[in-house]
């Protein structure tokens, strides 16, 4: 079952294998990494200079990694409030190209008291629009 969003989600309703609504993304393109690259402060030629990217041996610059892990986070924070993450970790399991469309999803995996808090554990993941996961993680977020 997809679950709902911010609607007061209640650990009594969800069940191990509900999945939060999805987040898909507009495609990667190069406003988008020269916005990110302001925003965040990270300038690394890589990701915005096409020569620079040519002459490490790629064939276009290419999307942050940190981007993306910001695209977790929005798919979390779009399921419940950002006061109710209790952790998350993410590791970078590919490149985000130019023209890829990211969406995130994340299924529940566990429930489970923690200090007299109920939480759940979910999978997290963003993928490209060919099916490629980009970043793999896990959060936990606190329930009422």
């Amino acid at each position: 079952m997809t679950l709902s969003t911010q609607t007061g989600v209640q650990f009594s309703d969800i069940q191990v294998g509900d999945e939060v609504p999805l987040l898909k993304l507009p495609a990667v393109n190069r406003t988008a990494l020269a916005l990110y690259a302001g925003a965040s402060g990270d300038h690394n030629p890589i990701h915005i200079d096409i020569d620079f990217a040519r002459k490490s041996r790629m064939s276009d610059v290419f999307a942050h990694g940190m981007l993306s892990a910001a695209y977790l986070g929005r798919l979390l924070t779009g399921w419940v409030s950002q006061q109710q993450v209790r952790s998350l970790s993410i590791r970078f399991t590919g490149i985000t190209q130019l023209g890829h469309v990211p969406t995130c999803t994340g299924t529940i995996t566990e429930k489970f008291e923690e200090n007299g808090e109920k939480h759940v554990r979910l999978q997290i993941r963003c993928s490209n629009q060919y099916g490629e996961e980009k970043l793999a993680g896990e959060a936990v977020v606190a329930l009422a």
